[in-house]
């Protein structure tokens, strides 16, 4: 029998600190975010939806996690490349339904393993990255 591989995953206790960083970086820009963390296998890990947030970015920011987790980048560096004539047009179509726009962020210790993603929608796409990016910042301080 093969054996098989492991991998580094995101613990509970870091999936509920990466949301509370998000969330805190969310309230200083007044913004109102889901957030959403998978871990390594790209699964649903932890979800907040801040008060007011709209109900339409709940699948939005799961699917972003889940984009920058498949492809381990930021899900705007995919938008790039998935532009027409890019090396990856059209890729939002596969595996359910992409997000290839700012928002989705890998989550990667200290060490570089990559460990799961955040993903978040509720304002613009900028601010969505820059909340998403320092959720991810817990883990490198960590």
């Amino acid at each position: 029998m093969a054996e098989l591989k492991s991998y580094k995953d995101l613990d509970d206790d870091s999936a509920r600190h990466i949301l509370r960083t998000a969330t805190a970086k969310a309230r200083e820009l007044d913004a109102k975010m889901n957030v959403a963390v998978v871990g390594a296998d790209g699964h649903l890990k932890a979800f907040f939806r801040m008060e007011g947030a709209w109900m339409g970015s709940i699948d939005i920011a799961i699917r972003k996690a889940k984009t920058a987790r498949y492809f381990n980048m930021p899900t705007g560096e995919i938008g790039n490349i998935s532009q027409p004539g890019g090396s990856l047009y059209q890729i939002e179509h596969s595996n359910g339904g992409l997000i290839t726009f700012p928002g989705g962020v890998p989550l990667k210790t200290k060490d570089g393993d990559i460990v799961g993603a955040i993903g978040v929608s509720g304002d613009a796409v900028e601010k969505d990255h820059e909340v998403a990016s320092a959720g991810a910042q817990y883990l490198l301080k960590k």
